[in-house]
C-alpha cells in the first residue's frame, strides 16, 4: 500500500517517518500499538485492535507476525480470551533471563528497574538467556525483588555444546555454559549417527525445552572430540557463544566471484599514490593489513597520509557477504586463530594492503602543525602500492639506532620514517596537553609448543613504532567523526560517556583516604584523571590508585549519539580505521563515500540497533578469547600443583582474594576460606577484606605469596592458599609498604578485569552479563571452611573469575591501543 493512501490514524503514528524509511509498506510501530492499547485501557482482541489501526485485509498477516514479534520480546502478551494487553498493566515484567551456576538466576527488566531474583525451581522452567514475562512476588532475605515465570516468550537455545556422560545407563550433556545449570537428558536412538563416548564433547540440539515438569531433551548432532584435544577450547568457545565460524554457501559464492586483482575499472575516479612510498607497520605475525602511512615535512609542519583499505568497494549494501560482516561485527582473535568477518579471499587477499601489489583505499590526507594539531584535511578514494611490509620491531630498531636497512629498498623508505617519529612526538605531546588518560598495563603472548599446549606466557613489550601507528590511526579517526558530524550525516560514533555518580561518589571516598583528590568537581574531565595518575606514578601503591581509577570508568559502546570519548578526551570520535575486522568501520567508509557524492547513507537497519549488535558482538568477542585463555592458562598451571608464587591482589570480592602471579601473568582465586581464622568483611568502595577479630586486613593492590593447590581444566578455574611462614603467618606485604622496584606492572588480567561485584571498565565487556553480578553478592562474612574442603569449595566456574574488560577495551578507553592485530 503506498504511503499517501494510508489513513490519518495511520499517519498520527509517532513513528511514521521512521516506518516509512525502513519498509515500502510501512506497519503502525510497536510504539504506536502500545500506545493504543493503553489509550483503550482493555484488552483487545485482534480483529479490533487492527480495525483501530485501519489495517488493510492484505495487511493482516504482516501485522499479526509483527504482534508475534513483540510478544516473544515481552512487549505485548496474550490472555486466557487471546485479547492483547500489556504486561505492565497486568504487574508483568518483560526481560532476559541471566542464570547462575548454583542454579538460581535473575530476570533483567528490559525498561533497567532492579533485576529480579528467581529461584532454582523457577530456573527449573527456562535456560540461560531465554525471555519471560515474570510477576513479583515479594522480596528475599537479601532485599532484592523475587519473582515467579508466569511465560517464556522466547526460547533463545537450540544446539548446546557440552560433555556427554552415562551415569547408570541414563545419558545426558552437561552444557560448558556454567550459566545452563539443567543436563540436558538425551534418550536412546536405534538408528543415531553419532555414538559419543562418556567426557567427550558434543553438540547436542533441544528437541523439548525445560518445563515446570521436566528437564530439557536432546538429541547429539555432532561429536566434537575428547575435551584435552588441541584446539579444542576453541571450538567450545565459538558454540558455546555462537560465534560463526563457517560461510555460508552464498557468502561463498560471492567470495568466489571476486576478483583477485584490482581492475583498470576501479581506477575511475580514484587519484593515483601508486609513486607515494607508503608502507605498512604491523606485527610479525600479522596477516591482514588494513592501514597504511606516509608522511612528509610540509612547512614546519606535516603532511600525514592514512590508507586504510576500500573494503566497502567490494562489500555492498545487500550482499551476503555484508549480511554476514553485520552478524559477525568483528574478527575475533584466538591464540593460534582467527576467526575473521570476511573470507580470507577479502582479509588476506584483494582488501589486504600487501607490499608491492595494487590496492584500493579510502585516504584520509592529514596537514599536522608543528603543536600536534590537524589543520586541515580531506577524504578521497585512491590506488596506491605499499612498497614495504614493515614490522614495529624493526622499524622501532632503525629508529633508535640499534640496526640500519638491510637493503636498497628499506633505505628508501627510512626518510619517511624519521618524519613519521618526529610527527608522533608532537602527536603524543597533543595528546599529553589535551588531557587523554593513560594507564599502563602489560599485554601478554602465549607460547606454544609443537603440539599445539601452551609453553609459556611473557609479556609483550611495545615501543615508540607502536605508539607511533597509534598515533596516525587515533588522527584520521577523529577526522572521520569531524567529517561526518560536520555534514550532518548519521554515523556510529565510538563513545565512552564519563564516570557515574555512584562510582564517581565511591573513586572519591576512596581517594580521600590516601589525602588525593581528583579534580574537575561534580564532571570531571580526562585531564583530571590524567593529572592524578601523573601526581601518583611514583608512589610504591601505584597499581593500586590506578587500578581503581580504572574500575571507575564506564564500558565504550557504538552508538549513532555522540556523547564524546571521555578516556580519549575527544569531543567526537569513530571508527575509520580497521574495515577488514570491524563492521562499524566498514559503515564509516560508506557514509564518507555517500558525503563525497552528495548523498546521505542509510543502512538497512536502524542506526541504534547496528550500534547494539556490533556493541555486543565485541564483547561477545571479548569474552570467548576470555574463556580460551583460562582454559589454557589452567592447562599451563596443572603441572605447577604445590609450586609457590609472588604476587599482587589484582580484585576483592565477598568470597575471597584474586591474585595475579609476577612472572607468568595468570590470576588466581584464594577463597576467603583461607585467608585465616577469622571473619572477614568485604568493603567494595575500600576494595579490601578486613578481619573483624584480627584486623588482618587484604586490600587491592598487596603483595602476597600464595602456593597453588588447584588447576581445574572443567571448570577453568585456578585456585590459590597462602603461603605460610615459618611460624604460621601469612605472607602479606602492604601495597605501601612495597618498594617501587618490587611493584610489578600487573598483567592485562589484573587491571582490566573485575571483581563479581558489578564491574565496569572503560573499553571492556557487558556489565551484567559477564560478570556474573548477582552471585551471591557480597558475601559480607565468612569463616575459615575445614582444610580438607578448602580446596574444593569452588565459586561457580565463571562466577569465580567474573572479570569484565578484555585488554583490547580497557586500552582503547585510554588510546594506548586502537587497533588489534
Amino acid at each position: 500500500m503506498s504511503t499517501k493512501k494510508l489513513s490519518k490514524v495511520r499517519r498520527a503514528d509517532p513513528f511514521f517517518e521512521r516506518e516509512s524509511v525502513r519498509y515500502d509498506h510501512p506497519l503502525p510501530s510497536r510504539e504506536y500499538v502500545m500506545q493504543i492499547l493503553a489509550d483503550e485501557g482493555r484488552p483487545l482482541g485482534f480483529a479490533e485492535l487492527a480495525g483501530l489501526l485501519d489495517i488493510a485485509e492484505g495487511e493482516r498477516d504482516m501485522f499479526l507476525r509483527r504482534l508475534g514479534a513483540m510478544e516473544r520480546e515481552g512487549q505485548l502478551l496474550r490472555n486466557r480470551k487471546g485479547a492483547y494487553i500489556l504486561p505492565e498493566r497486568a504487574s508483568l515484567t518483560a526481560g532476559k533471563i541471566m542464570g547462575h551456576p548454583d542454579g538460581y538466576g535473575f530476570l533483567i527488566p528490559d525498561d533497567g528497574s532492579a533485576d529480579i531474583f528467581l529461584d532454582q525451581r523457577q530456573m527449573g522452567r527456562v535456560l540461560h538467556g531465554d525471555r519471560a514475562l515474570v510477576r513479583v512476588t515479594g522480596i528475599d532475605r537479601k532485599g532484592r525483588p523475587e519473582g515467579s515465570i508466569v511465560e517464556v516468550t522466547e526460547r533463545v537455545n537450540s544446539r548446546i555444546v557440552g560433555r556427554v556422560f552415562v551415569e547408570h545407563g541414563v545419558v545426558f550433556v552437561a552444557p560448558e555454559n556454567r550459566r545452563i545449570a539443567q543436563d540436558i537428558l538425551v534418550p536412546p536412538e536405534k538408528k543415531s549417527k553419532f555414538k559419543a563416548e562418556s567426557g567427550q564433547v558434543v553438540m547436542v540440539e533441544i528437541i523439548e525445552q525445560p518445563s515446570k515438569f521436566s528437564q530439557p531433551i536432546g538429541r547429539i548432532v555432532e561429536v566434537l572430540g575428547n575435551y584435552a584435544d588441541p584446539g579444542m577450547e576453541i571450538e567450545i568457545a565459538l558454540r558455546k557463544h555462537d560465534l560463526p565460524f563457517e560461510f555460508s554457501p552464498a557468502v561463498l559464492a560471492e567470495n568466489k566471484a571476486l576478483p583477485d586483482k584490482v581492475k583498470k575499472a576501479d581506477l575511475a575516479g580514484r587519484e593515483d599514490l601508486r609513486t607515494l612510498p607508503l608502507v605498512t607497520i604491523d606485527g610479525e605475525t600479522a596477516r591482514d593489513f588494513d592501514d597504511a602511512v606516509y608522511c612528509e615535512k610540509k612547512g614546519r609542519g606535516w603532511r600525514l597520509i592514512v590508507a586504510i583499505a576500500d573494503v566497502s568497494h567490494y562489500v555492498r549494501p545487500g550482499m551476503a557477504l555484508d549480511q554476514e560482516a553485520l552478524q559477525r561485527g568483528n574478527s575475533v582473535y584466538f591464540p593460534r586463530r582467527v576467526i575473521p568477518m570476511l573470507p580470507e579471499k577479502l582479509s588476506n587477499g584483494i582488501c589486504s594492503l600487501n607490499p608491492d601489489v595494487e590496492r584500493l583505499a579510502m585516504v584520509c590526507d592529514m596537514d599536522i602543525g608543528v603543536g600536534g594539531k590537524v589543520g586541515g584535511y580531506r577524504f578521497y578514494p585512491a590506488v596506491f602500492r605499499s612498497q614495504a611490509r614493515l614490522t614495529y620491531n624493526q622499524v622501532w630498531s632503525w629508529l633508535s639506532g640499534e640496526a640500519e636497512p638491510e637493503d636498497a629498498a628499506q633505505q628508501a623508505v627510512l626518510p619517511q620514517l624519521k618524519n613519521l617519529y618526529k610527527l608522533f612526538q608532537a602527536l603524543h605531546k597533543a595528546r599529553w596537553a589535551r588531557g587523554a588518560i593513560d594507564f599502563e598495563t602489560t599485554e601478554t603472548q602465549m607460547l606454544f609448543n609443537a603440539d599445539g599446549k601452551i609453553e609459556n606466557i611473557v609479556p609483550v613489550v611495545r615501543n615508540d613504532a607502536h605508539r607511533l601507528i597509534e598515533e596516525c590511526m587515533l588522527a584520521a579517526n577523529v577526522c572521520a567523526s569531524d567529517f561526518l558530524a560536520a555534514h550532518k550525516q548519521t554515523c556510529l560514533y565510538r563513545v565512552h560517556p564519563g564516570p557515574s555518580e555512584e562510582k564517581l561518589k565511591n573513586l572519591r571516598t576512596f581517594l580521600g583516604e590516601f589525602g588525593l583528590p581528583l579534580g574537575g568537581g561534580d564532571d570531571p574531565r580526562a585531564k583530571d584523571y590524567a593529572a592524578l595518575l601523573e601526581k601518583v606514578k611514583l608512589r610504591p601503591d601505584f597499581q593500586l590508585l590506578q587500578t581503581v581509577m580504572l574500575r571507575s570508568l564506564k564500558q565504550a559502546m557504538y552508538s549513532p549519539d555522540n556523547v564524546g570519548h571521555f578516556g580519549l578526551a575527544y569531543e567526537h570520535y569513530t571508527h575509520f580505521t580497521s574495515p577488514i575486522r570491524r563492521y562499524p568501520d566498514l559503515l564509516v567508509h560508506r557514509a564518507i563515500k555517500a558525503v563525497l557524492a552528495g548523498e546521505k547513507y542509510t543502512p538497512a537497519g536502524a542506526w541504534d540497533d547496528i550500534g547494539l549488535q556490533c556493541s555486543a558482538t565485541e564483547r561477545r568477542a571479548d569474552e570467548a578469547t576470555r574463556d580460551v585463555e583460562n582454559w589454557l592458562k589452567c592447562f599451563f598451571m596443572k603441572e605447577r600443583i604445590g609450586e609457590v608464587f609472588d604476587g599482587t591482589i589484582s580484585a576483592v570480592t565477598g568470597f575471597g582474594i584474586f591474585v595475579a602471579l609476577d612472572a607468568i601473568y595468570v590470576e588466581g582465586l584464594v577463597h576467603v576460606s583461607e585467608l585465616g581464622e577469622d571473619y572477614f568483611q568485604f568493603d567494595n568502595i575500600k576494595h579490601q577484606m578486613l578481619g573483624e577479630r584480627t584486623g588482618q586486613r587484604y586490600r587491592l593492590g598487596d603483595r602476597v605469596r600464595v602456593r597453588l593447590v588447584r588447576a581445574d581444566l572443567e571448570s577453568n578455574k585456578i585456585d590459590f592458599v597462602l603461603a605460610r611462614d615459618d611460624k604460621g603467618g601469612s605472607r602479606r606485604r602492604p601495597a605501601l609498604a612495597a618498594a617501587p622496584e618490587t611493584q610489578p606492572v600487573v598483567a592485562k588480567r589484573a587491571v582490566a578485569k573485575m571483581a563479581a561485584a558489578k564491574p565496569t571498565i572503560a573499553e571492556g565487556t557487558a556489565g551484567k552479563a559477564a560478570a556474573g553480578k548477582k552471585a551471591p553478592a557480597k558475601k559480607a562474612t565468612a569463616k575459615k571452611a575445614p582444610a580438607k574442603k578448602a580446596a574444593s569449595k569452588a565459586v561457580g566456574p565463571r562466577k569465580a573469575v567474573a572479570k569484565a574488560a578484555s585488554a583490547k577495551g580497557a586500552k582503547e578507553a585510554t588510546g594506548k591501543a586502537v587497533r588489534r592485530r
